[in-house]
């Protein structure tokens, strides 16, 4: 039988994640965002690959990308190993958290719950970046069945729409990448689990101001956006004509 407060502390955990993953999600239709002006990034890259004639340095940046996600996934690997691992140690392991200070009390069964928990969220760590790095194999294979610069039978029509299709693209893999590393932010907040249930509740609600925070209104954010020229709405240039 579960506590009531480990109960409330889990079904909290989930509504910030879930939660907070559908407001990001909405949110970055309607202001700025990370997520929204790395894909502007996106699309210029691209635009830009489809005038060079020689593509190495595109290429390249794709497989670096790829190799983040890479490094990840194998991490999430070699976490889950341990965790499996530490199933079958779980007395050993309540023993050493039970000597800290305002650790609760808690049944066998609870701590294999808590375990299983942290599994969850790095398999589906794992899913995010092995399918991150999918998708950059598809950018790289985009970008190596570009359209020459030089080849006068493709409209710049076609470019245009090349060039939105492969920044979708990376994009996506973006995207995903980042829903994998939220795990991470989310899998530390779980180890306070194991001390106490409300310990819990407030990491889990840390985790999703830290989030939001440089999601929305970190410096990054704002050193990225100075980087573009944002062009007024074509009714006010009017205006601004006829003044």
């Amino acid at each position: 039988m579960i506590p009531i407060l480990d109960l409330i502390a889990l079904v909290w955990f989930l509504v910030c994640w879930i939660g907070y993953s559908e407001y990001s999600r909405r949110k970055a239709h309607v202001r700025p965002c990370l997520s929204n002006t790395l894909d502007l990034y996106c699309r210029d890259w691209m635009r830009g690959m489809l005038l060079r004639g020689n593509r190495i340095a595109d290429t390249s940046v794709v497989g670096n990308l790829e190799r983040n996600g890479a490094f990840f996934a194998s991490s999430c690997l070699l976490i889950l190993a341990g965790l499996l691992t530490a199933m079958g140690y779980t007395q050993e392991i309540m023993e050493v958290f039970g000597t800290l200070p305002f650790a609760s009390s808690s049944s066998r069964i609870v701590w294999e719950i808590r375990l299983l928990v942290l599994m969850l969220v790095f398999v589906y760590a794992f899913f995010k970046f092995t399918w991150s790095m999918r998708m950059y194999n598809f950018a790289a294979v985009m970008v190596g069945g570009a359209p020459l610069s030089d080849d006068n039978k493709v409209s710049p029509a076609a470019r245009e729409a090349f060039a939105q299709s492969s920044a979708n693209v990376c994009s996506l893999a973006g995207d995903a990448f980042n829903l994998g590393l939220r795990s991470y932010y989310y899998a530390l907040g779980i180890v306070t689990w194991f001390v106490h249930p409300v310990l819990f509740i407030f990491a889990s609600s840390f985790v999703v101001f830290v989030l939001y925070r440089r999601e929305f209104h970190s410096d990054a954010l704002v050193a990225l956006r100075s980087g573009k020229v944002f062009e007024e709405p074509a009714t006010r240039q009017d205006e601004k004509a006829e003044a």
